[in-house]
């Protein structure tokens, strides 16, 4: 046995020992782990993090530890034990060790996630998608899937998340997927309907999996896209998840149409008694020759997003994440294998779930080519694209830029139905990203130069 596997091995024996005793008794165990975890990062890879964590357990009236005990009342000690071996160990101690000296050996950015999608095929007809229709002919393999994970861990990436189309249409090789990486985590952003008691006992079983569930808000929003009967059948598979004490989340985009649904206190609080632990918040994209550029949430409106989902993370025991203005906890983008990438049904490599173009597919390059590719050493020479993080993105925020990487990198359209010229998407992010200039920087220089604001913020 080598010298690292020797390393990563006695790293995986501590924390499975340490969350052994946190099982005891987990009050007085969190603070002891906390300090357990300051003497293992002798890099100092995690020193923010950590922190954030002190300060959580040092006030365990708040919400953040509210979260954290949830997590001993709620979710089953097998799972809970995996998904803090995984996360703790695997995507993140050994992971974080691995991607770093991938980067510095080969010059490129590499992905701490890769999502994917097993199928484009759906057993949903929103409005707005052709999935349904068109869909169910891309595929990849299971065997093209395990050799991407492989890929990947080699290289540090122990995450993997699975979209579509509708994932769970291929739910017997996930579950596969699952049991032959059992080191991985495995996420899917699904349309939940199809999350049934069998299901729910095969998360279980390989305990490595969860699921972030799509919904549009309440009953009416959710049947009007999806189809009537869909929200009922989303909130019976909560129900199914939360009874076998399974972790699971929501997935949510919001348009000009429910911000106010989304990000109000009654939906919020909906999911956490459905027993969410986070909530992902999606800004809508113009993406495609289809695409309804009326439903970019106004300047007014993507504000309201700032300041309520910052709000609840002070107040409500769920995690939320909101993808497009959280940049500055990430710094910038995290596009083009910075933290992830995008692997579409049909094995193109794309720098992002919403950036339909690539120079590279899984048939003729390994993961590792491809992030050496034009296309994302564009990207690992242009992030941040911005030094405002509320303008993070290449294409929403900053249009000139995606246009000028996927023109210099002779990239394509991914989209198989519709191929869109990148001209078109520039043309009709332009207006938006010029709209939300003016609110991006009051706001970003409110909340770093100045005190007052960021209390009017919390009030608001």
């Amino acid at each position: 046995m080598s010298e690292k596997n020797m390393k990563e091995n006695l790293q995986a024996f501590a924390v499975k020992k340490v969350l052994h005793y946190m099982d005891e008794d987990p009050d007085k165990s969190l603070p002891k782990l906390l300090d357990w975890a300051d003497k293992f990062d002798k890099e100092n890879l995690f020193v923010s993090q950590r922190k954030v964590f002190h300060d959580i357990i040092e006030h365990p009236d708040n919400n953040w530890y509210r979260l954290i005990k949830s997590l001993w009342s709620d979710i089953d000690p097998g799972v809970r034990r995996t998904f803090f071996e995984n996360f703790i160990v695997h995507t993140s101690l050994i992971g974080s060790v691995r991607q770093e000296k991938a980067m510095e050996e080969h010059g490129c950015n590499i992905p701490w996630a890769v999502l994917m999608d097993p199928t484009s095929a759906c057993n949903l007809h929103c409005t707005g998608c052709w999935a349904a229709e068109y869909g169910n002919k891309l595929n990849m393999s299971y065997e093209t899937l395990d050799s991407i994970i492989q890929q990947g861990t080699e290289i540090g990436t122990f995450m993997y998340i699975f979209s579509g189309g509708e994932p769970l249409v291929r739910k017997d090789d996930i579950i596969r997927l699952c049991e032959a990486h059992p080191d991985c985590m495995f996420l899917a952003f699904t349309n939940g309907t199809l999350i049934d008691e069998k299901f729910a006992d095969e998360m279980l079983r390989v305990k490595n999996f969860i699921p972030a569930i799509s919904v549009e808000g309440f009953e009416e929003a959710t049947d009007s896209r999806r189809g009537k009967g869909t929200y009922q059948a989303v909130m019976k598979a909560m129900d199914i998840l939360r009874e076998k004490k399974l972790a699971f989340g929501a997935s949510c985009c919001y348009t000009s149409q429910n911000v106010e649904s989304l990000s109000s206190e009654e939906y919020i609080d909906h999911l956490v008694a459905k027993g969410a632990k986070f909530a992902w918040f999606f800004h809508y994209m113009p993406v495609g020759n289809d695409a309804v550029p009326e439903l970019l949430p106004s300047p007014e409106q993507r504000e309201t997003m700032v300041h309520r989902i910052r709000e609840y993370r002070n107040t409500k025991p769920i995690f939320t994440i909101d993808f497009q203005n959280d940049g500055e906890f990430v710094q910038g983008c995290i596009a083009g294998g910075r933290r992830y990438l995008h692997i579409n049904a049909n094995g193109d490599i794309e720098p992002c779930a919403f950036i339909h173009y690539s120079d590279s597919s899984v048939y003729d390059k390994t993961l590792l080519e491809a992030l050496k590719s034009p296309l994302f050493m564009a990207y690992h020479h242009g992030q941040p694209f911005n030094g405002n993080m509320l303008r993070p993105c290449p294409m929403l925020e900053n249009p000139e830029c995606l246009r000028s990487m996927v023109q210099d990198s002779g990239a394509h359209s991914t989209d198989m139905q519709s191929p869109e010229d990148v001209e078109n998407l520039y043309q009709k992010c332009k207006p938006y990203a010029e709209n939300w200039v003016a609110t991006a920087d009051k706001l970003w220089a409110c909340s770093h130069n100045c005190a007052g604001c960021q209390s009017h913020q919390t009030n608001d």
